[in-house]
Order: structure tokens, then C-alpha cells, then sequence
């Protein structure tokens, strides 16, 4: 009864080990020892024997009659089956651990505010097999739930027919519009969810523009086409919309030919032809998933170049300090390799720290996994770094170039926050002192590039700028439930002066409301200097009217509060930083409210 054990090859005699150090590979050319010379010689034997039978034993050819004895038909069950576990198994674990750039996909989900996205990110999970907890499973971050929009990006892979789809949910306010420039980067490919109702609106042009800008190939999705407004008539009028939107942001003739697909994803399906409903053998998300594979190219990668990461996200554990997340640019790395962080300065290249990798972990589902391994082309997290921050590269001991950093809009409006010195401090939090609001602002600044942290102008105050009244609004929320305490300023506009000429940051508003509003909406945002670009009617509907204008974000801001009295909450304001012109004079009388 000599056979080799599964797990570790060693060769067993009733039961017993012969020689630990010996396999059933090595066996007969092993030296024996005197000792055991006799023992060595009967399994070489035994074992000679077996091979012969095994070889000559054919399973397809096996009769009743001409069984082979139990031990010997046992070896060929553990030999067959694990053949066919291996052929099974996905040829991601072909590399040594690491998935094979050619079967990668790294696309984002981009649109405009309430199209979709992480919608469509649900059921995309779940038609992959992911566990989803609740809907919406993307959003984790308590304030995003509550408020039903999405703050920050979030990337996790799925399986798909032996690829790998690493998908990147984005934000669609275009105050958070810092949270998808700094991912486009990471991924070769987009789906471009438009609502088929509503059409291109401020912030899919602003999404597009820099997918578009970064070469990606775009996937039109047009979502909510069961909705019953919506006919293929509709969907004909929102694809040539796009379309012009594409022409007008200088698409090349390769992301011109952009295919198109149509989906409701609260109902869970896709379809590549127009249809309210589809039979229930094809209500699910194979099309799009389909569509990705086939359309999106698979990232340039080299896996024998040294390893290079440009970090895109970054957060903090309690045990394993920062985590860092990128996309692998070259190279291959393993837990225990030894790496270090560099930055581009303006003396040049600047290394911050040496360090080892402690672990390394990759989004699956809504789930984080640990892996050993990981190559160019993949989209993983790691800690063990605690120098590096965003835009920073990681990189082998032997490299010393840093990877080019993503270029960010500028912010346009900044607001001082400082400690609270109010007759009532001290009562509701237990951060209170400027020194901690100045490190949690410094934090932030780290985590959301979006955001600068200077020096105020009086002690313990620090200014802070942002892309708008949103975003700085949501960080004031999130520093109130951590315990802080503070006090804030009215929120002012950033001029520029270039060649003796001031600039001010100027903004693209779109407004749909019903048409008794439309008199008091241009006439509040003509009062904000304001100027109308375009008006007109919103398709499918009656007695709606969509009006594009572009206004300074001076002008705009607490706007948003009396639009929503006067509308009583049926308008829709959407408004997206569009470029820096000239300074358009004093505003008219208007009460700009408080905060």
C-alpha cells in the first residue's frame, strides 16, 4: 500500500513515512541511506508498478469485468480529478497568482446625478454572483444612504466569463467632480449611463469630457426605458443628443462609433434593441456585461517591467494604517516585496519612504479579499506605506521615476473654518481646539484632492477650498458627527487675475421646471448676471421647460434655497464648473440667505 500522499507527495508504507525529505518525484534518484536501502528499493518498486498500470489503464476502456484493484482505480480517481479541477479553474491562476492582463477590463461608471449608476452597480453585483446586503450596496458611507447620492468613487471587480471586470462607481454632483477626474485614469473603458427621459444634462458633459479627454471609449447606456414616457422615438432623439455632445467635446471617429444599449436597471435587464420589456429568459444584465468584454480593451501591460503604482484612492485602518489603492502600471508585486513612495516636486523626483508590503487585498463584490500576487493592468490595494498619499507613486527600490500626477480643476470657492468661540462652545462636541480642526482639515485634504487646506488669516483658522457649496457642506456635516466643533464663514468666491484682467469662475446651470416658474427663474438668475444660452421643452413631457444658461458661482450661491420654495420642490437645478472669464460686474439686489 505505497502511495503518495495529495498534500505533500511523501511516500507512505502502511501508514508510516519512509523518508520525510523524499517525494514520489525524486524517489528513484534519491541516495538511499543504509539504513533504509532495503525499504527504498521495495517502494521504488511499488511504485514503478503502479506508473506502468496507471499508464497502460485507459478509463474510457475500463470494463466491469477488467476493474482495476481499489488502490490502483483510487490513484486514477485522485490523478483524473485533479486534472480536471486545474482545467476548470480560471486561467487567472496561470501567471503564478496573477491575472492575465488580456482577460482585465477596467471600465467606470459615469453620469449625471440620480441616472443610475449605482443602480445599475447593484445588479451588475448580483447578476455576477456577488452577496448584495441592501440596495444601493455601493454606498457605504452613512451620509450618501441618507441623502441617496454618491460622495466618493468605489471600485470592486466582478467575474465574467474567465475576465476579470474591475468597475468603478463615480459621484454625479459636479461638486464631486474630483472624485472622477482622478479615476478615468485608472480605467481603459466607460459605460455612459443617460437617462432616456430626461437626456444629456450639465454633468454628462462634464463626465464625458474628461473620459473622452483620457482617450476612453465610451458604452452609451440609456437607462429607465421602461418608464412610460419613454419611446424609441425618445431614445432616437437622446442618441443623436449624445451624439452631438460627443462631436462638440471633439470625440475621435473611434469613440464617435459608440455602441448602444438600452436598460432599466430597477428592473435588472439590458438589451441591445429598443424594448419596454423583454421576455423573462433575457430580463438580466448579460448584454452590458457582454458589451464591456467586447468593447473595452484590455489594459498595455508588462509584466516583466518593475513594478509601478500610481495611488488614485487612499483610506485609513485602524491596524493596518493607510491603504492605499491604484492601478498596477508595470511589473508584478507579492506580499513581503520590499518598495518605496515618490513624488514629482519642483526640484524633481522626491522619494518620501522606504517600506515593505504588509498586504494585499482587491474588491470583489461588496467584499474585500486578501491575494498574494498581482499584476499589471489590475486595480488592487495595499498597505504597509504610511508616507504616500494621493497622486504619489509606488514603485520597486530600483525605480526612481515617478509616474505623472492627474490634473484636477481648480476650486472655485473657499470658506474659513476656525475654533468655535461662541457663548455656547463646549456644550455639543469634544473636539475643540483649532490645533485638531486644523489636523482633521489636513486629513481631508489628503484623502479628496479636490480640496486645499491653507493658513487663515487670523490664528487657529484655516481656509478651506472646494468645488462648491455641496461638498464643503458634506465635510461640515461628517466633522460634526465625528465630535468636532467649529465655526465657519459664508462661503466666497476665487478670483484669478491673468494679464492685469480679473477672472471669475463661471458655471453651466440647466433648470427644468414647469412653465408658470420659468419667469421668476430667469429672472433671478438674470439678477445673478446670468445669460441665457438655450430654452426650450422637455421631450415627453407637457408643460415642462428645460432652460440652459450660464451664470457665476458668485451669482449662485444660495440660489438653490429659493428655487425650491418658489418651485415648491418640483424644479430641478444642476449646475457644473465650466471655465474662468471675465469678471461680469456687481451682482443685482439679492439676499444670498445664510448657512
Amino acid at each position: 500500500q505505497t502511495r503518495p500522499k495529495p498534500s505533500t507527495g511523501r511516500v507512505y508504507l502502511r501508514g508510516r513515512v519512509l523518508r520525510p525529505d523524499l517525494t514520489a518525484q525524486n524517489l528513484a534518484h534519491a541516495p538511499p541511506s543504509p539504513a533504509a536501502a532495503t525499504n527504498d528499493m521495495a517502494a521504488a518498486l511499488l511504485l514503478r508498478g503502479l506508473r506502468s498500470s496507471a499508464s497502460r489503464a485507459r478509463p474510457a476502456f475500463l470494463s466491469p469485468a477488467s476493474a482495476p484493484p481499489p488502490f490502483a482505480s483510487s490513484l486514477l480517481h485522485r490523478l483524473y480529478s485533479s486534472a480536471a479541477a486545474s482545467a476548470a479553474s480560471p486561467p487567472a491562476s496561470a501567471l503564478g497568482g496573477v491575472t492575465d492582463p488580456a482577460r482585465i477590463r477596467n471600465v467606470a461608471v459615469i453620469a449625471h446625478v440620480d441616472h443610475g449608476k449605482t443602480t445599475l452597480m447593484d445588479r451588475l453585483l448580483r447578476q455576477c454572483g456577488a452577496d448584495i446586503p441592501h440596495e444601493r450596496a455601493m454606498d457605504n458611507i452613512s451620509l450618501e444612504r441618507e441623502r441617496g447620492i454618491t460622495i466618493s468613487s468605489k471600485v470592486t471587480s466582478v467575474s465574467w466569463k474567465e475576465n476579470e471586470l474591475n468597475m468603478v462607481d463615480t459621484p454625479g454632483h459636479a461638486d464631486f467632480g474630483g472624485e472622477v477626474e482622478r479615476v478615468v485614469g485608472m480605467v481603459e473603458g466607460a459605460v455612459l449611463v443617460v437617462d432616456a427621459g430626461e437626456g444629456p444634462l450639465a454633468q454628462t458633459k462634464f463626465v464625458l469630457s474628461k473620459a473622452l479627454k483620457y482617450g476612453l471609449r465610451p458604452i452609451l447606456l440609456l437607462n429607465k426605458v421602461d418608464r412610460p414616457s419613454v419611446s424609441e422615438e425618445t431614445c432616437n432623439e437622446v442618441e443623436s443628443l449624445v451624439f452631438d455632445l460627443f462631436a462638440n467635446l471633439g470625440a475621435t471617429e473611434e469613440q464617435l462609433d459608440f455602441p448602444v444599449l438600452y436598460a432599466s436597471a430597477k428592473e435588472g435587464w439590458a438589451s441591445l434593441k429598443f424594448t419596454k420589456c423583454p421576455p423573462d429568459s433575457e430580463k438580466n444584465m448579460s448584454p452590458l456585461l457582454d458589451s464591456i468584454v467586447q468593447h473595452v480593451r484590455s489594459p498595455k501591460a508588462d509584466l516583466e517591467a518593475p513594478f509601478q503604482m500610481l495611488v488614485s484612492m487612499m483610506e485609513r485602518d485602524f491596524y493596518l494604517g493607510r491603504i492605499l489603492t491604484g492601478r498596477v502600471t508595470s511589473g508584478v508585486i507579492r506580499v513581503g516585496d520590499k518598495v518605496h513612495g515618490l513624488r514629482i516636486t519642483d526640484e524633481g523626483v522626491q522619494k518620501i519612504e522606504d517600506g515593505k508590503v504588509v498586504k494585499l487585498m482587491k474588491k470583489k463584490g461588496t467584499s474585500m479579499a486578501v491575494i498574494e500576487a498581482a499584476g499589471a493592468g489590475d486595480i488592487i490595494s495595499m498597505a504597509g506605506l504610511s508616507g504616500p498619499a494621493i497622486g504619489h507613486t509606488v514603485a520597486n527600490p530600483e525605480v526612481l521615476t515617478a509616474l505623472p500626477a492627474v490634473e484636477l480643476d481648480p476650486p472655485t470657492i473657499s470658506m474659513t473654518f476656525g475654533v468655535n468661540d461662541s457663548p455656547l462652545a463646549g456644550r455639543d462636541g469634544t473636539h475643540v481646539t483649532g490645533a485638531k480642526i486644523g489636523n482633521r482639515l489636513m486629513a481631508e485634504a489628503e484623502t479628496n484632492l479636490a480640496i486645499n487646506v491653507l493658513p487663515g488669516p487670523l490664528s487657529e483658522s484655516y481656509e478651506v477650498q472646494g468645488r462648491g457649496e455641496l461638498q464643503l457642506g458634506i465635510l461640515i456635516e461628517n466633522m460634526r458627527r465625528e465630535g468636532f466643533e467649529l465655526s465657519v464663514s459664508p462661503p466666497r468666491v476665487m478670483y484669478k487675475t491673468e494679464r492685469g484682467e480679473r477672472l471669475e469662475p463661471i458655471e453651466e446651470v440647466t433648470v427644468e421646471v414647469d412653465e408658470e416658474h420659468i419667469g421668476f427663474v430667469l429672472e433671478t438668475l438674470n439678477n445673478r448676471k446670468g445669460e441665457l444660452l438655450d430654452m426650450g421643452p422637455v421631450p415627453g413631457t407637457t408643460g415642462r421647460t428645460r432652460v440652459f444658461m450660464t451664470c457665476p458661482s458668485r451669482g449662485l450661491v444660495g440660489v438653490k434655497g429659493v428655487f425650491n420654495s418658489f418651485t415648491r420642490g418640483t424644479g430641478f437645478m444642476h449646475r457644473a464648473f465650466q471655465a474662468y472669464a471675465k469678471y461680469r460686474g456687481p451682482l443685482g439686489t439679492v439676499r444670498k440667505g445664510v448657512l
